[in-house]
């Protein structure tokens, strides 16, 4: 493996590998590695000759109240896992090699972004999409690949590669859990032991949506607050947002039962915001399933 930390660097080590045909797979982290990012990198390697992964914590897409100062960071570290992971580049470079100046041109998907999280963190994903776009055209990849656990990222990554006509196919990965089942997250180290313990019921309350759509109820709105006060019933959990949605276009749905339906949530414990989803299947495929 070898590390790049300049764009004109990574350019000039792709180029020889492009014009032998090769093909390329882009795996984007803000680094602080965990076994989610390393089954990302164990898809991007097995379906692609050359795989880069990039680390750079985008100052674009953090609030001015959030965690940016204090993300986690260990780039040796994630270096060791990222050569037994079998990749051939890391880009890692600093602010100063991604936005050299004040940055003028963002990209925007402004009904996509405003929703769901993005309700909550104005802004955020008009940095996300501004630095994918970034990566994409210096990587120039065949291939990305993006963890299912960041939904809406992920569906809104997918909307601007296909409005942008960028040439690229955005892979999904599913989501990766720890033992009791929360999504590993770069961020779960900011739990402090009780919360950690408390943050369990966050795959519990996915669990509580199917058994309230399981035992016959179609109201989307009852659907949420049951989840809601599911939630609730950790005290050490706020949920932000709790909501059903179409998992193709992220929009409301009217009903809940004969359509696959999204369950999204935004749950903090302490300063830590928790993600995660489920893709509920309608209600023909459970019973198929059963029969």
């Amino acid at each position: 493996m070898k590390t790049v930390t300049t764009v004109a660097e990574l350019r000039t080590a792709l180029a020889e590998h492009r014009r032998a045909g090769k093909s390329i797979g882009l795996v984007p982290t803000m680094g602080y590695l965990h076994v989610g990012h390393m089954e990302l990198v164990r898809r991007a390697r097995s379906e692609n000759d050359v795989v880069v992964a990039s680390i750079f914590v985008n100052p674009l897409q953090f609030g001015p109240n959030e965690d940016l100062a204090i993300y986690p960071r260990d780039l040796a570290r994630d270096e060791r896992m990222l050569t037994e992971g079998g990749i051939d580049f890391l880009f890692a470079p600093g602010v100063a090699d991604m936005y050299p100046r004040p940055i003028e041109t963002v990209v925007d998907l402004p009904k996509l972004g405003s929703e769901l999280e993005g309700a909550v963190r104005p802004g955020h994903f008009a940095g996300v999409a501004t630095v994918v776009t970034k990566l994409f055209n210096i990587v120039q990849p065949d291939r990305a690949y993006f963890g299912e656990k960041d939904f809406q990222q992920l569906q809104i990554i997918r909307r601007m590669v296909e409005d942008l006509a960028q040439p690229v196919e955005v892979i999904g990965v599913p989501t990766v859990r720890e033992a009791d089942g929360l999504a590993c997250s770069s961020r779960n180290v900011y739990l402090t032991t009780e919360e950690r313990r408390a943050a369990a019921v966050v795959p519990k309350a996915l669990d509580e949506a199917e058994r309230l759509i399981a035992a016959g109820e179609t109201d989307p709105a009852a659907v949420e607050k049951g989840v809601t006060d599911f939630l609730r019933s950790e005290p050490l959990a706020r949920p932000e947002v709790v909501a059903l949605r179409d998992p193709e276009t992220l929009e409301p749905v009217s009903e809940v039962g004969e359509k696959a339906v999204l369950l999204l949530l935004f749950v903090r414990f302490g300063t830590t915001k928790l993600l995660d989803n489920r893709v509920i299947a309608p209600k023909s495929t459970r019973l198929a399933k059963v029969a």
